[in-house]
């Protein structure tokens, strides 16, 4: 199930999205960014931008553009440290001289696990990472942000990303990479978790949200319905990398070819961190057990006596 995105909205140009919401929509499509990173204005007078998208000075002028008169930029919030979120937040907060809000720095908010494999140095990863990126303010899971006739409250969601937040509005959230409707988000280990991403979709539909604003892509009107989907495609997926295993010990790119058997080229490098992440998972619940040492290119074999049922 993908969700119908219809025509890709106006770079450039703020769109109302209602609820005192606006969207622009930066200039950097891709196959991994779909039209291009979401940035979202919010208020009326005093506005908080969030995700101001990738160091691009036409997008920094499109944002600047949007403001009318009396209008200012109080608060830059982030939801993750990738570069196609967060680096524009150092040239706003210069033009407009409000903070840059997020949970921490690019490493903030790894699991212990993701923490380990990160520091051995034979995960890999490390897609498209702000390495650079330092808010001024950290936000705590949970923390309420008051502006100017606007509150917004920061929900830790990791999964995608270690420092990963999603900010509620109302009965609005917007997920960033975590809930989008076009794809299944990218989950990259050190810098992805499956085991927290499936936590943290659970997690979100516990708010009882109308509708998720994702950081790409057209917003989600049945958010619930997506995230069934979701952990249900992810159930799936799991499903089908034990059944590989079945035969034979593979590798990550292995079960890749077998299970992503339909995914353009382009996309299968993707694929491959996403099959990895499953395979800690399922390392981590001791359904698999790698042969020899943990590394993104070890062999995994079934744990013979701890099958899960099927």
């Amino acid at each position: 199930m993908q969700a119908t995105q219809g025509k890709s909205p106006p770079v450039g140009i703020a769109e109302d999205l209602g609820q005192d919401i606006r969207r622009i929509l930066a200039p950097n499509p891709s196959p991994m960014t779909f039209w291009g990173t979401n940035t979202y204005l919010v208020g009326t007078r005093q506005l908080a931008v969030i995700d101001p998208g990738p160091d691009d000075p036409a997008h920094l002028a499109a944002i600047l553009s949007a403001l009318g008169p009396g209008q200012s930029v109080s608060h830059i919030l982030v939801t993750h440290a990738h570069l196609d979120h967060s680096p524009l937040a150092a040239r706003l907060s210069a033009e407009t001289g409000a903070p840059v809000l997020a949970y921490g720095d690019a490493r903030a908010g790894r699991s212990a696990v993701m923490q380990r494999l990160a520091e051995s140095g034979l995960m890999g990863g490390g897609e498209g990472v702000d390495t650079g990126f330092s808010p001024d303010l950290v936000l705590c899971d949970g923390e309420r942000i008051a502006g100017d006739g606007w509150q917004i409250t920061a929900h830790w969601t990791p999964g995608h990303f270690g420092n990963h937040l999603s900010f509620q509005i109302g009965e609005s959230v917007l997920t960033g990479d975590l809930v989008m409707g076009w794809a299944s988000s990218l989950v990259s280990p050190p810098d992805g978790d499956l085991t927290d991403f499936l936590r943290s979709c659970a997690r979100l539909g516990t708010l009882s949200a109308q509708r998720f604003l994702p950081g790409h892509g057209a917003e989600i009107e049945r958010p619930n319905t997506r995230l069934d989907w979701l952990i249900a495609h992810r159930k799936g997926r799991e499903a089908a990398i034990l059944e590989a295993l079945d035969t034979a010990p593979m590798t990550a790119a292995e079960i890749t070819v077998r299970v992503y058997a339909d995914t353009p080229k382009s996309l299968l490098p993707a694929a491959r961190r996403n099959v990895l992440a499953h395979l800690i998972d399922l390392m981590q619940k001791s359904h698999v057990t790698p042969v020899g040492t943990l590394q993104a290119d070890a062999k995994f074999a079934r744990a013979r006596t701890n099958r899960p049922s099927r």
